[in-house]
């Protein structure tokens, strides 16, 4: 089983503030607030930019909705516990 991490996941494992990572980035902290909610949209330069900052390759990181990551997480969760 790969191990996913979510973009504030990923962040906060490293001890960074959004802050911190917008400054690396050079965007606006509410960008980095909006893309960890949902980063569907982010180009293949941003998605390189994640890996490299946080030291994850990015088929380790969960590019797109938060929400629908929990979804998953908690239905596979859900298979373990019953099986």
């Amino acid at each position: 089983m790969k191990i996913l991490f979510t973009l504030q996941a990923a962040r906060i494992n490293l001890g960074y503030t959004q802050k911190d990572v917008s400054r690396l980035l050079n965007v606006n902290v509410n960008t980095i607030v909006n893309w960890e909610k949902d980063s569907s949209n982010l180009t293949f330069k941003r998605i390189k930019q994640f890996s490299s900052i946080y030291h994850i390759p990015k088929d380790m990181i969960f590019f797109g909705n938060k929400n629908e990551f929990i979804r998953n997480y908690r239905k596979n969760e859900n298979k373990l516990i019953k099986t």
